[in-house]
């Protein structure tokens, strides 16, 4: 995980949104899904109950997918800071400049 979601950052990895945390509340972060970086490949096809896992320096910690979404680029409201602990993914939609999928995970 690189800091930033600049093409710099993503072309190296998974970004993080600098404006989120990295562990506690809503960890927030995105990366390519096609091409020569393919971080996020199919997110889109994550269902309500899959796991993601997040390892970190800080330690490990297991997510439940709560949602899957296809919102508008210009949509930030994913990125506000949380009360419990949250992971949401974006990638883009292939063909579609105008959206980003959005997957949002909640600690269990």
């Amino acid at each position: 995980i690189y800091q930033g979601t600049d093409s710099a950052a993503l072309k190296k990895g998974v970004g993080h949104f600098t404006n989120t945390s990295i562990w506690g509340g809503n960890v927030a972060l995105a990366g390519h899904n096609r091409g020569v970086r393919n971080d996020f490949g199919k997110i889109h096809t994550l269902r309500t109950g899959d796991t993601i896992s997040l390892t970190t320096s800080l330690g490990s910690r297991s997510y439940s997918v709560t949602s899957v979404s296809k919102i508008s680029y210009t949509d930030t409201s994913m990125l506000e800071a949380t009360s419990d602990n949250c992971i949401t993914l974006f990638t883009c939609v292939e063909d579609q400049p105008a959206y980003r999928w959005c997957v949002r995970a909640v600690a269990g």
